[in-house]
């Protein structure tokens, strides 16, 4: 008789020094089946998947698969036993062919050499099985990252992996690439692969999972069938309450202008013009490539200017150079937290204080005690969660390295605080309070730019919103009118 369950991991435990990262944490997944596994930064979530993966050898407890208990103490035998993990940061050799790529590690031989038409060849039919127009010839590094993401999911399967657990695989599509991705989730379920599939985008279960497992503070909190359960209950399973005001905003009506762009021009975007006011949070929608991110690095001086103007309250900065821009207002927390915002080696320190270097250091001379103040300033204000300030941000959660790099910015006293996707990857409660911070500073009339492809996120926080589509602004909304169907007719120029 078949096992009720593909997988079972049965009161798992797992200690790091002076921390409990698991605490008794049980999962099953059924066949076919896409289980959700949710959790704010720092629950459990990715220590659980190690320990199914083989990377963290668990301190207790059992894993069973298909009914038998398994001994998984390395990523080899998680192979063998039919556990494969794509990673939110792909794993792929960018300069190999898709074919390499799938077959790296165990190559089709003819005798000695290996037989590379034969490979081709099986990764050509293993592309059509899931209706994928690649070339197998074709070099990774040129493919986009949802094309990148279907290479890992194609490679996963042809190892005969039974359990396929997917981390964060959505965070850097668009929703045409996200709809592609379920099409062959959904491929996957009917073959009788379990999927444990982790994400912080709550509006996404109800699409595609069937059951939801929640940890917080690595232990297991609750098990739910995604169609008889609420995002607002699942929320406050992750954190312990209700968020009754999940976004805090203050409206604050001001017609002075901070900042004027008119008819900017890089070779990414075209006669991009909008104002910012005063106390503002100014929401920048579209879709992936509509040219959002490309807008802000033109204004922050990354990108050079073709034409256009740019004045900070009435001050040409079109054609300057960043550390200039930062010296005259402007600020911007980059999309890219871990390869643009911080140090990852480097303590909260070191991070926050980055950008204001010429405040305590003189000549050789450094004031330690000024540096220390000022970055307490911040760390308290922002409620860093950790232990002091000299500890290594690579250490931190997605929402405190967000709220890290956030003071590091505001310690330059920004004028114009410009915020690239303030969320990506952080849990609801980290989330929470980072919209908290951008209340506050509008309210003490800091002016901000957001860019976000959360549509909630962008009609909750914004006071207007503009909405951008192939290097173009095709729209403008107040608060007042502005609806996901009229952002969304913008952002596909309907």
């Amino acid at each position: 008789m078949a096992a009720e369950y593909l997988l079972e991991m049965k009161d798992i435990h797992k200690k790091f020094p002076g921390v409990y990262a698991l605490r008794g944490v049980s999962l099953q997944l059924r066949s076919g089946e896409v289980h959700a596994l949710l959790g704010e930064n720092g629950a459990g979530k990715s220590t659980l998947i190690k320990v199914l993966g083989g990377i963290y050898e668990k301190d207790q407890g059992e894993i069973w698969i298909d009914g038998r208990e398994v001994k998984i103490d390395s990523v080899h035998e998680a192979r063998e036993a039919g556990v494969s993990i794509i990673h939110q940061e792909l794993v792929l050799v960018p300069y190999l062919s898709v074919a390499e790529n799938i077959f790296l590690g165990r190559e089709i031989k003819k005798g000695r050499f290996i037989d590379r038409p034969a490979m081709i060849r099986e990764t050509r039919k293993a592309l059509d099985e899931f209706g994928l127009d690649l070339d197998p010839e074709a070099m990774v590094a040129d493919l986009n990252i949802a094309q990148q993401q279907m290479v890992e999911i194609v490679k996963a399967v042809s190892t005969n992996a039974r359990i396929i657990v997917m981390d964060e695989p959505t965070s850097s599509l668009s929703d045409k690439e996200v709809d592609a991705l379920f099409v062959n989730m959904r491929k996957l379920k009917e073959r009788g692969i379990g999927i444990i599939y982790i994400s912080h985008r709550m509006s996404e279960l109800g699409q595609i999972a069937d059951r939801v497992t929640v940890l917080r503070d690595g232990q297991y909190i609750a098990t739910k069938v995604v169609a008889e359960t609420t995002n607002d209950e699942l929320v406050a399973l992750m954190v312990g309450r209700t968020l009754e005001n999940y976004y805090t905003r203050t409206f604050n009506d001001c017609d002075e202008v901070v900042l004027e762009v008119s008819h900017l021009t890089t070779d990414k975007i075209h006669d991009v013009s909008f104002t910012l006011r005063k106390g503002e949070i100014l929401g920048f929608a579209g879709l992936v490539g509509a040219g959002r991110s490309e807008t802000m690095q033109a204004i922050f001086g990354l990108d050079k200017v073709i034409s256009g103007s740019v004045k900070l309250m009435g001050k040409e900065l079109a054609g300057s150079k960043p550390d200039q821009i930062l010296l005259s207002g402007i600020s911007l927390v980059p999309e890219d937290r871990k390869n643009e915002g911080i140090f990852p080696s480097m303590s909260i320190s070191f991070n926050m204080s980055l950008k204001v270097l010429a405040d305590f250091i003189r000549g050789i001379h450094v004031d330690t005690a000024k540096e220390t103040e000022i970055v307490n300033e911040y760390f308290q204000a922002l409620s860093v969660k950790a232990p002091d300030i000299q500890t290594n941000i690579g250490s931190l959660s997605g929402g405190n390295q967000q709220k890290v790099i956030i003071g590091s910015w505001l310690a330059s006293k920004p004028k114009v605080l410009i915020m690239d996707e303030p969320t990506r990857g952080i849990d609801v409660g980290s989330k929470s309070e980072i919209y908290e911070i951008m209340n506050d500073l509008a309210k003490s009339g800091v002016s901000i730019i957001m860019v976000s492809s959360e549509l909630p996120e962008i009609l909750n926080m914004s006071d207007r919103v503009m909405v951008m589509c192939g290097g173009e602004i095709t729209g403008e909304l107040d608060r007042t009118e502005a609806t996901q169907e009229k952002i969304m007719q913008y952002a596909v120029k309907i």
